[in-house]
């Protein structure tokens, strides 16, 4: 990780380390502006299983590494990760899609702002049985208190009785 000091605050990236995992997977793609296909439908058998998965468990290992200053890949890493036991040339290919979109800036991470503001700025969202192969309900959120961050998501069994929740609160 690298710590760059600002006026604005801290920049913490993983720039090296992302352009030695695109140069490990031998990536040259053109560059794209999502991490995932907003159409795209992952599920288990829809394409051939991949002859060694070993490569797909270690680009999403790193990957997920990388989560830690990259928030905007957690929902594709976090969905390719559960088909970690039966990886398909499909899920492969998304994984790749990633790398792509990380190739449009490398550098990216995330800012600690130098301005001391504890706003409190809370996102959740729930689909009820969103996961199409275990039919269960998946949940996320993002909250931000000033600088620091917390995000996650769940699958459970249960649907959610609340609506999705997006407003801003100040303390």
């Amino acid at each position: 990780m690298k710590i760059i000091r600002e006026p604005q605050g801290f920049i913490i990236n993983q720039r090296k380390f992302t352009l030695e995992l695109l140069e490990e997977f031998g990536f040259s793609g053109v560059a794209v502006s999502s991490p995932l296909d907003p159409s795209s439908k992952l599920h288990l058998d829809l394409s051939p299983p991949l002859a060694d998965p070993a490569i797909y468990r270690r680009l999403i290992g790193k990957l997920n590494y990388l989560t830690n200053t990259r928030p905007d890949i957690c929902f594709v890493v976090l969905t390719l990760s559960q088909y970690m036991q039966k990886p398909q040339m499909l899920h492969l290919s998304t994984g790749m899609l990633v790398l792509r979109y990380l190739n449009t800036d490398p550098a990216q991470g995330i800012l600690l702002s130098a301005n001391p503001s504890l706003d409190l700025l809370a996102f959740c969202d729930a689909d009820w049985a969103a996961c199409k192969t275990s039919r269960r309900s998946v949940s996320g959120f993002f909250i931000t208190l000033g600088a620091l961050q917390s995000h996650g998501n769940r699958k459970g069994k249960y649907r959610f009785h609340y609506p999705p929740l997006r407003q801003n609160i100040a303390l």
